[in-house]
C-alpha cells in the first residue's frame, strides 16, 4: 500500500507539470519539552530528559483524486503522559489514496471515519492527547441522491506504527426522510449502523472470535426544537481486565443516547441522556481498559461541561462504559445526562450596555444500580436506578461587555467527584470530593490591537468530608497582546493549604507569522487528568521547558 500511495504522488505529481492543475496542502507541528528535576514535587527526571513528538503531513490534490501521507517521529521518546508504544519511534505513520466524484468517494490505505453520535465507530486523531486510531484498509461512501447515502469501512485500527490484531468491518446507511417523503414541516434523518470485529481465539472456543454491534438512530428538527435518539446493542463477549480475562461467562453491552433541544433568538436549552452498561469497544480484546486510549473503536466522551480554567479543570470527569465486578470492584457502567441553558439579555440591560449573556450547566453521572453475583460471575442491572454517584456538576457563566475596551466573565462552579475518577483508582470504594470554584475574568482591550486580559480564580474544598484531597487553592493569569500576532504571559496555581504549599507556575508566550505559529513556556504541570472533548489521558507532574511550532501550507 506505501509503495501505492507514493507511486500516486509521483504519478499526480508528472500529471500536474503538464496540467498545471494540481496542489499541495498540509503542515508541520513539533511539540518538544526538556524536563527538569524539581525536589518540590518528588520529580526526578527519567533517562529521556528531552522529548519530542513531531508530525509531517503532505497532501496533493489532482482533479478527483486527492493522495496524504504523514511522517511521525517521537524521538529520542515520547512526551510524558503519552503511551510508551511511541517511544523511540519514527516513521510513515498513515498515508491515503482518495477518489471522489458527485456519488462515490473511495479511500484506501488509512482514513478517519465517524457513524452517527460515535457510540458505535469513531477513529480520529487528536496529537494533544495522543490519540490516532485511524482505520487501515478501504472506505467506500456512495450517494445515489442527495437523501441517501451508504457507507462501508473494512481494515484495522492503528496501534503506534503498526495495526491491531482485529479486523474490522461496518456498514452505515443514512436516510433524509423529509426529502424522500417530500415532509416540510418537520426535518427528519433516520440512520442504521453495523460494526463487526474478528480476533482469532487460539482455538478457545469459550471466546467469541467475531463481536458485532448494531445500531439505529433518529433525528429531527421542528421548528425550534430539535432532537435525536440512537442505540446500539453489541454482542456477548468476554470481561478483560488488565491483560487478563476475568471471567468465563459472556456479556452483551448497550448504549442509548438522547438529546433533545430547543433555540431561539436570544434563548436556548440542550439536554443530553445517556446510559451505558458494558460499552467499551476495542479492535483487540486484550486492549481493554488500557490507560491510553489505544485501539479504541468508539467514541464515549464525557458529557459534562469543558471548562477552561485553571482549577476549574482539576476534578473533570471521564466517562465509566466498563463492566467490572471483583473482590475490590464493582460496576456495570454509568448514567446520567447535562442540561445547558443559555440566555443573551437585550442590549443595555441592567447587566451591561452592550449585552449580557448567561450560562448554565448541569450535569450528573452515576454507575448502574446492579446487584452482582461474584461467585457465580453473573449480574442483574437496572436501567437506571440509584448507583453510586460518580459526579456532579453545578456551573454559572455571566458574560458581559461594559464597553468597547472592557470585558468580563465570572464563573461558578459546585462539583462533586468520586475519588477513584480523579485518581484512576476503584469507583465508589474511595468516597468523593467536593468543591466550589470562582472565576472573575477582565479584558481590556487598547489601540493598535493590543489588550490584557487577567484572572483571578479561588477552590474551596468541603472539609467535613471523609476526603479533602489537596484542599484550597489560588490561581492567577496575566495575558498581554501586543498585536495580533504576539502574546506573552504568566499564570501560578497556588496549592495554598496542600502539602507543601506547592505553586504550579508557568510563564511563556507564543508568535505568529502568516501560516506559521511558534510558543515557548516554562513552568511546573499539575499531575492529573487533562481532557479534550471530553476525553482524557492522564499526565503525571512534572517541570520543564516545552516548545511548539505549527506550520500549515
Amino acid at each position: 500500500m506505501k509503495k501505492l500511495i507514493l507511486g500516486a504522488f509521483m504519478f499526480m505529481g508528472t500529471v500536474s507539470f503538464s496540467q498545471d492543475n494540481g496542489y499541495f496542502f498540509g503542515g508541520l507541528e513539533s511539540n518538544s519539552q526538556w524536563l527538569m528535576p524539581d525536589e518540590k514535587i518528588g520529580f526526578d527526571t527519567p533517562d529521556d530528559r528531552f522529548r519530542s513528538n513531531n508530525y509531517v503531513q503532505f497532501n496533493y490534490s489532482l482533479g478527483k483524486f486527492t493522495a496524504g501521507v504523514q511522517y511521525e517521529s517521537y524521538l529520542p521518546a515520547a512526551l510524558l503522559g503519552y503511551s510508551p508504544t511511541w517511544d523511540g519511534q519514527n516513521g510513515i505513520g498513515t498515508y491515503y489514496l482518495n477518489f471522489k466524484n458527485e456519488s462515490l468517494d473511495i479511500t484506501g490505505g488509512y482514513f478517519y471515519e465517524q457513524f452517527g453520535n460515535g457510540l458505535i465507530l469513531r477513529t480520529w486523531e487528536d496529537r494533544q492527547l495522543g490519540i490516532n486510531n485511524a482505520m487501515k484498509g478501504l472506505r467506500v461512501k456512495f450517494t445515489p441522491t442527495e437523501n441517501l447515502g451508504l457507507t462501508g469501512v473494512y481494515g484495522q485500527i492503528r496501534n503506534g506504527f503498526d495495526v491491531s490484531e482485529g479486523v474490522m468491518q461496518g456498514l452505515d446507511a443514512s436516510a433524509d426522510l423529509s426529502g424522500l417523503l417530500n415532509i416540510d414541516a418537520v426535518d427528519l434523518k433516520l440512520g442504521a449502523s453495523y460494526v463487526g470485529r474478528y480476533q482469532s481465539n487460539g482455538s478457545n472456543d469459550s471466546i467469541p472470535a467475531n463481536i458485532n454491534a448494531y445500531g439505529g438512530r433518529l433525528d429531527f428538527v421542528a421548528n425550534n426544537f430539535y432532537g435525536g435518539i440512537e442505540a446500539i446493542t453489541k454482542d456477548p463477549d468476554v470481561i478483560i481486565n488488565e491483560g487478563v480475562v476475568e471471567s468465563p461467562q459472556l456479556f452483551d453491552g448497550t448504549a442509548l443516547q438522547v438529546n433533545l433541544g430547543y433555540a431561539q433568538k436570544g434563548l436556548g436549552i440542550n439536554s443530553s441522556f445517556r446510559r451505558l452498561e458494558n460499552f467499551s469497544f476495542y479492535s483487540d480484546r486484550y486492549a481493554e481498559g488500557n490507560l491510553y486510549n489505544e485501539q479504541i473503536v468508539n467514541y464515549v466522551p464525557a458529557l459534562t461541561k469543558q471548562h477552561d480554567y485553571l482549577l476549574s479543570n482539576i476534578y473533570v470527569y471521564n466517562a465509566q462504559p466498563r463492566l467490572l465486578f471483583s473482590d475490590t470492584e464493582e460496576r456495570a457502567g454509568e448514567v446520567g445526562g447535562q442540561v445547558d441553558v443559555y440566555y443573551s439579555f437585550d442590549r443595555e440591560s441592567f447587566l451591561g450596555k452592550l449585552g449580557t449573556k448567561l450560562a448554565g450547566n448541569f450535569s450528573y453521572w452515576a454507575g448502574l444500580e446492579a446487584t452482582y453475583n461474584y461467585a457465580e460471575q453473573t449480574y442483574d442491572p437496572k436501567f437506571i436506578g440509584d448507583g453510586p454517584r460518580y459526579f456532579r456538576d453545578l456551573n454559572i457563566e455571566v458574560k458581559n461587555r461594559w464597553s468597547s475596551k472592557w470585558s468580563s466573565i465570572a464563573t461558578f462552579q459546585d462539583v462533586i467527584i468520586d475519588k477513584g475518577v480523579t485518581e484512576g483508582g476503584p469507583l465508589g470504594t474511595q468516597g468523593d470530593i467536593r468543591a466550589q470554584i470562582a472565576v472573575i475574568e477582565g479584558t481590556r482591550k487598547f489601540e493598535g490591537g493590543k489588550a490584557l486580559r487577567m484572572e483571578l480564580q479561588h477552590l474551596w474544598i468541603d472539609k467535613s468530608r471523609k476526603n479533602v484531597d489537596r484542599k484550597n487553592w489560588v490561581a492567577g493569569v496575566l495575558e498581554y497582546n501586543f498585536n495580533s500576532a504576539f502574546t506573552l504571559y504568566a499564570s501560578d496555581a497556588w496549592n495554598y493549604e496542600g502539602e507543601g504549599e506547592i505553586h504550579y507556575y508557568s510563564f511563556g508566550g507564543s508568535y505568529t507569522k502568516g501560516p506559521a505559529r511558534f510558543a515557548l513556556n516554562y513552568g511546573r504541570q499539575r499531575g492529573g487528568l487533562i481532557c479534550v472533548g471530553g476525553v482524557c489521558r492522564y499526565v503525571p507532574e512534572n517541570t520543564g521547558l516545552t516548545a511548539n511550532l505549527v506550520v500549515t501550507f
